[in-house]
């Protein structure tokens, strides 16, 4: 007997591997963030941060895919814990996002992140670039 399609089961929708994937990709972050003392969407922006040297709210937003609702939050406690300085740009128009010595600090502390997340993944090189790609892909086409 076969088995007609079923569009509404789970193992069917292709949003269901990426979400759980991702929650529990996340979730391999904890140990190597937890004692640095931030969470995992803190990372992101860090990340950014990192990168930028200083940059504006929107452009983080933009960067890391936060709506202002939840970044505003995120920043105001990565300001509490002292790691980014908000100041106004020179135009006044906009937040500039800077970050302190503790956050540049930080940075080499997360150094090793990166490599001990990808070798959790039991993917070789080329499956981890394939997967890369078809993620940003993804993105791209959902914007």
């Amino acid at each position: 007997m076969s088995e007609e399609f079923d569009p509404l089961l789970l193992e069917n929708q292709l949003c269901f591997p990426l979400y759980a994937a991702s929650k529990a990709l996340i979730r391999q972050y904890e140990p190597y963030l937890e004692p640095l003392g931030i969470t995992y969407t803190q990372y992101i922006v860090l990340r950014v941060m990192w990168e930028k040297g200083s940059a504006t709210v929107n452009e983080v937003g933009e960067r890391v895919h936060l709506d202002s609702g939840t970044l505003s939050p995120l920043l105001q406690k990565l300001e509490a814990k002292g790691l980014i300085e908000k100041k106004r740009a020179e135009d006044g128009r906009c937040r500039l996002l800077t970050l302190t010595q503790e956050g540049m600090d930080l940075k080499e502390k997360a150094m090793e992140i990166p490599e001990k997340i990808g070798s959790c993944l039991g993917l070789d090189p080329i499956e981890g670039q394939q997967l890369y790609a078809l993620c940003y892909k993804v993105l791209r086409n959902l914007q």
